[in-house]
């Protein structure tokens, strides 16, 4: 605890050990100005690339993006996350987790597959997953949509549907979650070739942006929490022009007021600021990220947080909130950065 009974804000930072990385860093976060200085951290598990916070902030979970494929978790009540217990088994290849109704989904790319894992009252893993709900499908995208390739796993804002993004189906799913087992309710087509990657869903819970990776653009969709429909509307591209060279668009973040959507693009290493205009998004302008390759976003504090994979390194922006724009104020060195975690 900080001074006064304040509790510490942390950034929790995933990194690809294969690559180099230091495995799971743990960092301070400087109320002023939204600095970072690191703490301590945990090695381990390998390629610990995407992390998630329990509901009350005393739990990390990570994914090993391995061929293998396994999910950990930790306590983090101190400077050094602790080990709860061993590894779990889930898909090939998970490159996203989330907690959902007292489970932890994952969405396993190299399966193409979103596995179930139980959770104890005190929030550790089950010792087996319970479920794998298997994609089936492909994309037009040769060699990138040969088959499913679940990218992304999340609870919708009501709370009640878990909702799936497969960049090799060119597809959304929405599932319930019943016995810990999942069941497919509706999967949503979005245009052939366009790669979804991830979602992020307004603010309002009323829609829903999805960042396509294999065309640089992100499809504005309605959702409707009551039947668990999600509806594409219209599709934005996220460059002012054609891109040089690679363009492959990764994270997405909305901010807290609904007003701007945020995403960064790999290749053109930049950070697209998209205002907010009824159903439809507007490209207000595009900025460096700070680095090469920014593989994740996340906003807390008015800060937004760049993973710059291949530069190794975490940078941050000052955001504006009147128009949106990012202002770099400082960078940490992280190999093989992939993912921060703010809480």
């Amino acid at each position: 605890m900080a001074d006064g009974g304040m509790r510490r804000v942390r950034a929790f930072i995933g990194s690809f050990t294969a690559a180099g990385g230091p495995g799971v860093v743990v960092a301070a976060v400087e109320p002023a100005d939204g600095s970072l200085a690191v703490l301590g951290g945990v090695d381990g598990l390998p390629d610990p690339s995407y992390l998630a916070l329990s509901p009350d902030g005393g739990t990390l979970y990570a994914v090993s993006e391995t061929a293998e494929g396994a999910v950990a978790a930790y306590r983090v009540a101190g400077d050094a996350p602790e080990p709860l217990g061993k590894p779990v088994p889930v898909g090939s290849g998970p490159t996203h987790l989330t907690v959902f109704a007292d489970h932890l989904l994952t969405a396993d790319y190299g399966s193409g597959s979103v596995s179930v894992v139980p959770l104890r009252p005190d929030g550790t893993p089950e010792g087996a997953a319970s479920d794998a709900l298997q994609h089936t499908g492909s994309g037009p995208h040769t060699p990138r949509q040969q088959g499913p390739h679940a990218h992304q796993v999340q609870p919708d804002p009501s709370g009640r549907w878990a909702v799936s993004v497969d960049l090799g189906t060119d597809s959304v799913r929405v599932c319930t979650l019943t016995d810990g087992r999942l069941k497919l309710h509706r999967e949503i087509a979005l245009r052939p070739g366009s790669g979804p990657r991830h979602l992020a869903f307004h603010p309002d819970g009323d829609r829903a942006y999805v960042v396509n990776e294999l065309t640089p653009t992100i499809t504005v969709c309605h959702w409707d929490a009551a039947d668990g429909t999600l509806r594409p509307l219209t599709e934005t591209p996220v460059l002012p022009g054609a891109p040089d060279g690679d363009a492959y668009p990764s994270g997405i973040v909305v901010s807290p007021d609904g007003r701007f959507v945020w995403t960064a693009v790999r290749g053109e290493d930049v950070l697209c600021v998209l205002s907010v205009e009824g159903d439809e998004l507007r490209l207000v302008a595009t900025v460096p990220c700070g680095g090469h390759w920014p593989r994740a976003l996340t906003v807390s504090g008015g800060v937004l947080y760049v993973a710059n994979e291949r530069s190794g390194d975490v940078t941050w922006f000052r955001l504006d909130p009147d128009t949106g724009l990012p202002r770099r104020t400082g960078s940490l060195r992280v190999p093989a950065a992939s993912c921060v975690v703010v809480g």
